[in-house]
């Protein structure tokens, strides 16, 4: 009997404009009202994480790709950057005048670009964005001509103060040979063509999972899981039931037990129904 259901969110909870489908409201409050725990597993943090989810009513939330966990006001598992390779990106972006940003509790600061890339209406354009797009010139373009080239200009950062649960760097998925040579000690996990996310070593959305159903007491074959992008296969692999989205990733697909139709015709309530969980 499924107990738990976590949703990725973009590309699979909201769509192209960010918004939750009529059907997939229905069903996360059919699935509610029959007790089941309904939440997020996501590579975002908790800042605007409501506006994010499009006011959706969630019981826990497992955000930064895992790295922090929590339902309600208590947080069940934080797991942050160990000072010293926290010191490593922080150098490594700075040297090579990165575009890059830093997560923490409740707020992210660092470059402006990819500050911006985090509100809404920027994520709906870059939705909208061919993945045949230049990511690799576009890079090229923000590191010469990037407003701020100051030595130093990320070790300055007042949030550097704070725990670090993730890092967003702006990044083309061609060069991640290259990162995982030059910053061995973190995990890379990847949601787009446009960006990667940099998380502790071993990060993952699963195991923040694993962090919360061992909190709540559930076995992971008790949980269903939706995702559609590559920072959800593990997720996907190791719940009792993962689901891919219509729109998902193909290697996604591979790695889940069903694949329901898209993020934008229906395809949670779809699956939701097929299973028999609403």
């Amino acid at each position: 009997m499924i107990k738990a259901i976590f949703f990725d969110i973009d590309g699979t909870l909201v769509t192209k404009q960010s918004k939750a489908l009529y059907s997939t409201r229905l069903a996360i409050q059919q699935a509610r009202e029959k007790g089941i725990l309904v939440g997020v597993a996501t590579g975002r943090g908790p800042v605007h994480l409501a506006e994010r989810i499009d006011y959706l009513t969630m019981d826990m939330f497992v955000t930064y790709n895992g790295q922090l966990v929590y339902q309600g006001n208590e947080d069940i598992y934080q797991h942050a950057f160990e000072p010293e390779v926290l010191k490593e990106i922080v150098t490594f972006a700075d040297q090579e005048h990165r575009q890059i940003i830093f997560g923490a509790r409740r707020r992210i600061d660092g470059s402006y670009v990819m500050r911006l890339s985090q509100v809404g209406w920027v994520k709906r354009i870059a939705a909208m964005m061919p993945r045949w797009f230049p990511v690799r010139t576009t890079k090229g373009l923000l590191q010469s001509f990037s407003p701020n080239r100051s030595t130093g200009r990320y070790g300055r950062l007042s949030i550097l103060q704070e725990p670090i649960y993730q890092c967003v760097l702006f990044s083309a998925e061609s060069e991640t040979e290259k990162l995982e040579k030059r910053l061995p000690n973190v995990t890379f996990q990847r949601s787009n063509p446009y960006s990667v996310d940099i998380v502790p070593k071993g990060g993952s959305k699963l195991l923040g999972i694993h962090k919360f159903l061992e909190a709540n007491n559930i076995d992971p074959s008790e949980v269903m899981a939706f995702g559609d992008h590559l920072n959800d296969l593990e997720m996907l692999e190791g719940v009792g039931i993962g689901v891919a989205m219509g729109n998902g990733q193909d290697e996604t697909k591979e790695y889940a037990d069903y694949v329901t139709d898209t993020n934008e015709d229906d395809g949670i309530y779809k699956a939701l129904k097929y299973f028999e969980i609403i």
